[in-house]
């Protein structure tokens, strides 16, 4: 017989007994080792993959971003043959004659500068000056009545920039 207040200890209650021990060991996750790499950096097949993302991507980009810079060039020759046509009435109108070129426009004050053609992208005077006759001259007299570009490419349409008829 145990005495008063002593109490026998059974094999798994209070203490770290084997029972409590799997029990533990059942709840907690065991850390595996994780394969340990020579030095930190990316391996070749994930390289690879990032960079072949990457490409397709620029695939996908590239065609977009240059219909958009071959839409900006064609706004702006619209802009630049609009000014000019315009400077050309302007100077028919206020001297009473056409001018004998593009430099007349400049010299005249009616433009600061001949602007650049955006197709041909050549600076200065690069552009198609259309001569026809002055009504104002009188017989054989010439002067110009049109300015076009003088690239020979075409347009988004098939049109050819220097087609003074439809640009």
């Amino acid at each position: 017989m145990t005495g008063k207040g002593k109490r026998l200890k059974v094999k798994g209650e209070g203490g770290r007994g084997p029972l409590e021990r799997d029990r533990r060991s059942a709840l907690t996750p065991i850390p595996l080792p994780l394969p340990r790499r020579a030095g930190r950096g990316f391996t070749l097949l994930e390289l690879m993959i990032v960079i072949s993302v990457i490409i397709i991507l620029a695939l996908i980009v590239m065609p977009l971003y240059n219909r958009t810079v071959q839409a900006a060039k064609e706004a702006v020759l619209r802009e630049n043959l609009q000014q000019m046509r315009k400077m050309i009435d302007q100077y028919a109108a206020d001297k009473g004659k056409l001018p004998s070129g593009g430099q007349d426009l400049v010299t005249a004050g009616y433009l600061h500068s001949i602007p650049d053609d955006p197709m041909t992208e050549t600076e200065g005077d690069d552009w198609n000056w259309v001569m026809g006759d002055d009504p104002n001259l009188g017989e054989g007299g010439q002067g110009l009545v049109n300015v076009c570009s003088s690239s020979g490419d075409n347009d988004t349409q098939g049109v050819s920039y220097n087609n003074c008829d439809k640009w």
